[in-house]
């Protein structure tokens, strides 16, 4: 994956999201203006460079998730915040429509301690905002290993002439 982008201590900016099948997700980070990449991988689990195949047995505790990196000056964190949340279902418990068990768990791993503030502030918000009448259940970690996906998962829906995902 390249990424150019840094932020002033000359560290590139990254956000890593879980929500449900990172297929539609990637398209939906894709769109934005100053996201510079995204790749879809696993994340917050427990085992090295795990498989779709061993994700897919939930025994290795990862989330299917997108990385993104972006620049800060076109888009920040928070407004990365708000497309996570526009585009899954906070209050599903390890499931996202037809898709259930815990790699497809509503997450936040955040890189920052700025990070870590601003998505506990926003999912604060969305709780009070009286959007959703189930609690909101997204999990908001540290960021862990990053393992890339398999590479046909990568932009899997733009290689088939799909614009979106079921869900």
């Amino acid at each position: 994956m390249e990424a150019t982008t840094t932020n002033m201590n000359g560290e590139r900016e990254k956000a890593t999201f879980g929500a449900g099948c990172f297929w539609g997700v990637e398209v939906a980070f894709r769109e934005v203006k100053g996201v510079t990449d995204v790749a879809v991988g696993y994340s917050g689990g427990n085992m090295e460079n795990p498989t779709y195949r061993d994700v897919c047995t939930g025994r290795t505790g990862h989330a299917e998730v997108v990385e993104i990196q972006y620049d800060p000056a076109q888009v920040s964190y928070e407004g990365l915040l708000g497309v996570f949340w526009e585009n899954h279902d906070p209050t599903q418990l390890n499931r996202q429509g037809p898709d259930t068990g815990t790699q497809y768990r509503s997450a936040i791993f955040y890189h920052t301690e700025e990070q870590r503030k601003a998505a506990e502030e926003s999912k604060r918000a969305l709780e009070e905002s009286g959007r959703f009448r189930r609690p909101v259940v997204t999990v908001i970690e540290p960021a862990s290993a990053f393992y890339p996906a398999e590479e046909y998962h990568q932009q899997y829906l733009a290689k088939r002439g799909l614009a979106s995902c079921h869900v």
